[in-house]
């Protein structure tokens, strides 16, 4: 092997409560793609932040091209030619992507001011290049979350750092994205770049990363070479277990008629039409998929269904009940239940604590409410402490961790233990298991079986084509916002899903 370019060795880090990191080892080839695995909560994430100087450390070294360093903060590692691209975005949500992007290195005109025009030129270049198309001139708050995570990437590409972290970069690519990035990984590998990159998806360990360290629990369980090591292998060194990669379900058997969209047009964020004339229906005990690349009406679609963006034309009923332009709170009430895109603006109140947001759906029904209003607090505990263990969210205080403070993953583990515990008669998930560990996909994916089988209807929207095929009863695939085509599970087949995803009917 080269020569490391990273070394941390007995790496700690502890926060209040928590053990982060226990004496962590690390070393890093140059020039090569290193994976770091682990589940969620091992501290895959605070190790990488000790790195790029997010945080500092408690114990250990770190030697950077053999070195020994002292990094304080992000600027000492930029200094070093280490850039990160976060799980959870850093960008300014009012900024253009061309703004966000250059933030810091911005080009200077004549008199010293922003040159916007040769901004927007370089992210332009750089965005074709890389194959990551971007609308330089798009405020970031009015763009996509997978559009966000390709601003994030174009900016460590900007700042030409020779030691490149990602951590979950795949998070929110459709698997054309993944496979265009994982492309990317290997031009920027054959140009000298060191990759570190943290991930739970183990095909794409074994299709990209040359080896892989793994953590468990905040301890070092070992580093291998990808090519020797299987995918259960690696599950089983992650987990300390061995998983079950085979989703086991019985045949549907469809129920009464839940969900009857009549079609619905919902306008984008530009003002055309996002959603354009879409009908649907879904029955109690049945899982339909929504298959499309990014950016085709599925997070539109969710929003109008949950209330949170309004009809143009069509209605939507719920068990007969029209909900088309019911407020939020009766849908909910009425049975409507919902893992949100996008966990930090629609799941969670970060500022809150674990038990308060696992309660944000109930807490005005007893035991969590007198019948005065006044909060039940030691009620609310126990409710928590009880979905802490049955999902097994792990977080350091327990029940009074503010959920700022918790994993990307264990934050989800949170809103789909606090929507599958009400029992809703329709429940949409959407990208249920983005950042979660094959652990945690394996145990939620068996509960949203378990619902179906209990007679829930089930609406899954997902850019993992394998989870909507493993998943599914039926099939939607959309395009432009349009129903393209449905298929049932037995009839699906990737390269069929995936020509209806372009907008070919079948």
């Amino acid at each position: 092997m080269p020569a490391p370019v990273i070394e941390m060795i007995g790496i700690t880090k502890v926060f209040p409560g928590v053990v982060a990191n226990d004496g962590v080892n690390l070393e890093v080839a140059e020039g090569e793609i290193h994976a770091l695995l682990g589940e969620n909560g091992a501290g895959k994430s605070t190790l990488m932040s000790v790195l790029f100087g997010l945080y500092e450390r408690d114990g250990g070294i770190i030697k950077i091209r053999g070195r020994e360093e002292y990094i304080r903060g992000p600027n000492d590692a930029t200094a070093l030619g280490i850039g990160m691209v976060h799980q959870h975005f850093k960008l300014v949500h009012n900024f253009t992507v061309t703004e966000n992007i250059v933030l810091g290195m911005e080009p200077r005109g004549f008199w010293g001011g922003l040159d916007l025009k040769s901004a927007e030129e370089k992210v332009v270049t750089l965005s074709t290049i890389y194959g990551l198309k971007v609308d330089s001139r798009a405020r970031i708050e009015n763009i996509t979350v997978g559009m966000q995570q390709r601003v994030e990437i174009l900016k460590i590409l900007y700042r030409h750092a020779d030691i490149l972290i990602f951590d979950e970069p795949t998070a929110v690519l459709t698997p054309q994205e993944v496979d265009e990035l994982l492309g990317i990984f290997n031009r920027l590998k054959a140009e000298g770049k060191t990759i570190v990159f943290i991930t739970h998806k183990l095909k794409e360990i074994k299709a990209a990363a040359d080896r892989c360290t793994v953590l468990r629990r905040g301890k070092y369980a070992g580093t291998v070479s990808v090519k020797d090591a299987t995918e259960e292998k690696l599950a089983e060194m992650m987990m300390g277990r061995s998983v079950n990669f085979r989703i086991d379900k019985k045949p549907a058997a469809p129920g009464n008629l839940v969900l009857k969209i009549e079609s619905i047009t919902v306008a984008g964020s530009k003002g055309t039409p996002a959603v354009n004339n879409l009908s649907l229906d879904i029955h109690a005990g049945e899982i339909v998929g929504v298959a499309g690349v990014d950016g085709n009406g599925q997070s539109e679609l969710v929003a109008a269904i949950s209330g949170l963006t309004p009809l143009k034309t069509g209605r939507i009923l719920l068990k007969d009940h029209d909900i088309s332009h019911e407020p939020i709170r009766r849908r909910n009430e009425s049975g409507l239940g919902l893992v949100p895109e996008d966990r930090h603006k629609h799941g969670l109140i970060l500022a809150f604590r674990l038990d308060e947001n696992l309660v944000l759906k109930n807490f005005r029904r007893a035991p969590y409410s007198s019948a005065l209003g006044f909060f039940r607090f030691p009620a609310i505990a126990k409710y928590a402490d009880t979905l802490i263990r049955e999902f097994d969210i792990r977080a350091g205080k327990g029940a009074a961790t503010p959920a700022k403070g918790m994993s990307g993953g264990n934050q989800q583990k949170a809103v789909i233990a606090r929507e599958i515990d009400l029992s809703p008669d329709l429940l949409i998930v959407s990208q249920p298991t983005r950042g979660l560990d094959v652990g945690a996909i394996e145990y939620i994916h068996r509960r949203i079986i378990e619902e179906r089988d209990k007679g829930r209807a089930v609406l899954l929207v997902s850019f993992e084509l394998d989870e909507i095929m493993a998943l599914c009863d039926r099939i939607v695939a959309v395009s432009k916002g349009q129903v393209v085509g449905v298929v049932s599970a037995e009839d699906a087949d990737e390269r069929r899903i995936g020509a209806m995803m372009g907008g070919v009917a079948q």
